[in-house]
């Protein structure tokens, strides 16, 4: 039986692989690397379908050096040491350490990922993770601290189509027929940037072909999908946009909405952490200051689904859901991190005033550091005016508060206190 074309496809070397041109194109970070030969453990972290998996193989394949797999699904401590000790044993007369490539590695415990320490460190191995979630909340700190982070893209329509008329051209099934690519858009709006997805697409289209001239359309494209529509895909484009779906409903303050589709993410057997992960940045951005306890709630569930597994966990997401889309939304803290950072980027590294800098030595008290600073607690509300900010942008104000009972609570206060 024939491979899919997806498999049929997989490039073999930097010449064959097509997108992340930001990492291996030339003069690009990892080709540097590669063409050094010279690697370091790191993690690629992107979206699914866009050669992460591919780019791991192809480093091992040219730099003819032993590659291990493991897949964080269905691989735990055992198997992790096992790897690592074949590695040992076989990495006497190697210039180039062994390469332990880990798809998922987001899906690896604390223990887990902790049994890679020594080794990583002390060069047995090199570590390529692949994952599709943020490394910075999924992987431990002492791991990702020896690991560079490099993030691949969803494939551009340019790469799609380069993707497409590659296939065409080279592979021995599609080579069988005439294909005419009379319309592409459908293609390349339902692969969403996912190369394996677009690959399926093609193979689902042309094999339900008997003529071998094929001319392909846009509706073509259209029928052959919806005479076969797709599970929930954990991996796919249903999976951003039902969590897209899921998170705008609770944003609209949309209870009914918010719930279902919930029950569209559960019934489909979606990661309960990924969905309790989404509520917790919900709870801050869109909820915020209006509600302060939509957070600690959401961060509630978090911890709580951790101790109490699946099914039972459906009606904790239940409850933070309804809780936050019910909640009044305020989204000034969000806005206001995001304003501080732009004017950081537009006024650089303004110094530190000086009664706000810190003073452990004599020398440092010399040169004024912490001089005039005045002790909040040693006056009345525990509170005096000072200057926080650098002189350059002193008269700045970046929260703005919104309207919502808690906040405008807050501001109230704050004028109060303000004004002695």
């Amino acid at each position: 039986m024939s491979q899919p074309l997806a498999e049929r496809m997989r490039p073999r070397s930097l010449d064959d692989y097509i997108g992340q041109k930001h990492l291996v194109g030339e003069r690009a970070v990892l080709r540097k690397m590669i063409d050094s030969g010279a690697i370091s453990s790191f993690i690629l972290w992107g979206p699914p379908g866009v050669g992460k998996t591919t780019l791991a193989k192809i480093i091992s394949q040219q730099l003819d050096t032993p590659f291990y797999t493991l897949s964080a699904v269905n691989s735990g401590v055992k198997d992790v040491r096992e790897v690592i000790e074949k590695a040992k044993s076989g990495n006497f007369f190697k210039a180039v350490r062994p390469i332990l490539f880990i798809d998922e590695i987001h899906r690896f415990s604390k223990s887990q990922q902790d049994s890679l320490l020594s080794a990583v460190e002390t060069g047995v191995i090199t570590l390529i993770g692949a994952t599709t979630e943020n490394p910075s909340f999924e992987v431990i700190r002492p791991l990702l601290s020896r690991c560079q982070v490099y993030v691949l893209k969803p494939l551009e329509e340019s790469d799609l189509l380069e993707l497409t008329e590659k296939v065409t051209r080279e592979d021995f099934e599609l080579k069988k027929k005439k294909i005419h690519w009379k319309e592409t858009d459908a293609l390349v709006r339902f692969s969403g940037g996912d190369a394996r997805k677009l690959l399926n697409i093609i193979e689902l289209v042309v094999s339900a072909e008997e003529a071998d001239d094929i001319e392909i359309t846009n509706a073509k494209v259209i029928e052959r999908l919806q005479e076969n529509p797709a599970a929930y895909d954990k991996g796919g484009e249903m999976h951003y946009d039902i969590i897209s779906a899921f998170i705008k409903s609770v944003r609209g303050s949309d209870p009914d909405g918010a719930i279902y589709w919930l029950a569209r993410m559960v019934a489909g057997g979606e990661d309960p952490e990924f969905i309790a992960r989404r509520l917790v940045i919900s709870a801050s951005e869109d909820i915020g200051l209006a509600n302060p306890n939509a957070l600690l709630l959401a961060n509630a569930c978090f911890e709580a689904l951790k101790k109490i597994g699946w099914p039972e966990g459906r009606i904790i997401l239940a409850e933070t859901t309804i809780y936050l889309a019910t909640s009044p939304k305020s989204n000034s803290a969000y806005l206001a991190i995001d304003e501080a950072i732009a004017l950081v980027n537009e006024t650089g590294n303004l110094p530190v005033p000086l009664h706000l800098r810190n003073a452990p030595t004599q020398l440092m008290k010399d040169l004024d550091y912490g001089k005039n600073y005045k002790y909040a607690h040693d006056y009345k509300n525990n509170y005096v005016k000072q200057d926080f900010l650098p002189s350059e942008i002193l008269h700045r104000k970046i929260w703005k508060p919104q309207q919502n009972p808690a906040e405008s609570k807050l501001s109230e206060y704050m004028e109060k206190i303000r004004r002695g």
